[in-house]
């Protein structure tokens, strides 16, 4: 799990519960009627906004939320510029032996292009197009929880009209003004919890890594173009660090001199036998 998400559910678990237990107690906040009135007007208000399709693949899209890459911006460089130190040994079409042991499909699939001699031109147009249609798709995820961020508290305020009316109704009865006054104010503090601790967070999180990914991948047709066009691996290589953050160029850099210094020792041990 990424750590932040993990560290900032913790923390806003911890403050909450806090809150209440100091001032009070949990069971106090606990309303069976306000969970109807918020969480199951948010939803539905989301299944009027969104086709059925589209809400069924909110569990894979919270996945992508809590769950980072396995492979780093670092990794694929290093990747790229040993398919380009091949390509100048050997030739383009060595590359597709590679093709195999690539996990990352966007990265495959243009590799596989420039094997079968496409224009560079026709290269960028293909994966522009590929970049733009995952885009749509990543907007459409972020967009349903910025939906849900703004429906829920306003489901929150609903229900404290609904809490609200029947405190009025209620005046001549003294033991109904406490529960109807606790449905009015318990519906806002869900619809608000909903929005600002789970929605608007997770929406703003998937837009962030689907920057991060768009990034990518602009960074991947950068070293397959370099590739195909014959640049030294070293160009390559500079031009591609400029793609990452400097705390990622300075691991990079780091594994390559670590990589660097075992490949010498190899070396002087196949020279010693």
């Amino acid at each position: 799990m990424d750590l932040a998400t993990l560290i900032g559910i913790i923390i806003g678990i911890i403050c909450i519960i806090s809150a209440i237990v100091l001032g009070g107690n949990l069971l106090t906040f606990w309303s069976i009627a306000s969970v109807f009135v918020v969480l199951g007007g948010g939803i539905a208000s989301t299944l009027i906004s969104y086709r059925v399709g589209e809400m069924a693949k909110v569990i894979k899209v919270v996945k992508k939320a809590f769950f980072g890459k396995d492979q780093r911006p670092q990794d694929i460089i290093k990747l790229l510029v040993d398919l380009s130190l091949k390509a100048r040994r050997e030739g383009l079409l060595s590359l597709e032996s590679d093709q195999e042991n690539i996990e990352d499909d966007f990265l495959k699939q243009s590799l596989q292009l420039v094997v079968d001699g496409v224009e560079p031109e026709v290269i960028v147009e293909s994966m522009d197009l590929e970049i733009e249609n995952m885009k749509s798709r990543h907007g459409k995820g972020a967009g349903m929880f910025k939906t849900m961020g703004a429906l829920f508290p306003a489901w929150g305020m609903i229900g404290t009209l609904i809490g609200l009316i029947n405190l009025l109704q209620a005046l001549d009865d003294p033991s109904a003004i406490g529960p109807a006054m606790a449905i009015a104010l318990i519906t806002t503090f869900y619809g608000s919890v909903l929005a600002n601790f789970v929605c608007i967070p997770i929406s703003n999180k998937l837009s962030l890594k689907s920057k991060e990914e768009i990034q990518e991948k602009r960074m991947i047709i950068e070293g397959i173009l370099s590739i195909q066009a014959g640049e030294n691996p070293r160009i390559l290589e500079h031009k591609l660090k400029t793609f990452l953050s400097p705390q990622q160029k300075e691991d990079y850099d780091k594994q390559s001199g670590d990589q660097g210094a075992e490949d010498k020792g190899q070396s002087k041990n196949a020279v010693a036998e």
